[in-house]
């Protein structure tokens, strides 16, 4: 299964996802990528998918159209805006589908004010893609 989540900045929603993904199913193809993709993960998403044992911390974002041509079983959005501008992918789509959620990068404050904002987007995320993989397999 090849599956590929996009968020405008591939730093801290699709990162997760992706982490998800590749803990629940390791034999599963999965890649995230941006629209408009930041320069690092974020490193509270890191540190909070760390303390749920899944490392992010290899990760890179991508920008979306590394993978435009290549064929995917899921094309995943996660936040609002990359469904909207949603790339036209040359490669078969079996299915493109949107779970999306809140941008943990917009809580303002110190550390120990975001990170709890970070812990629920993560906890969702989790929650959503445990479900999607119970649907597919």
């Amino acid at each position: 299964m090849r599956i590929i989540i996009l968020c405008t900045g591939d730093s801290s929603r699709s990162q997760m996802a992706e982490g998800y993904l590749k803990h629940f199913k390791p034999e599963f193809e999965v890649y995230s990528a941006g629209t408009a993709p930041a320069t690092q993960v974020h490193p509270l998403a890191v540190k909070v998918m760390k303390e749920d044992g899944v490392d992010i911390s290899g990760g890179r974002p991508q920008y979306v159209d590394e993978f435009i041509s290549q064929p995917f079983d899921y094309v995943i959005t996660v936040c609002d805006n990359a469904k909207e501008i949603r790339p036209v992918f040359t490669g078969e789509v079996k299915q493109m589908i949107h779970i999306g959620f809140e941008d943990p990068a917009e809580a303002r404050g110190t550390e120990a004010d975001v990170l709890p904002v970070y812990r629920s987007i993560r906890d969702e995320i989790k929650r959503e893609f445990k479900k999607l993989i119970d649907r597919v397999e």
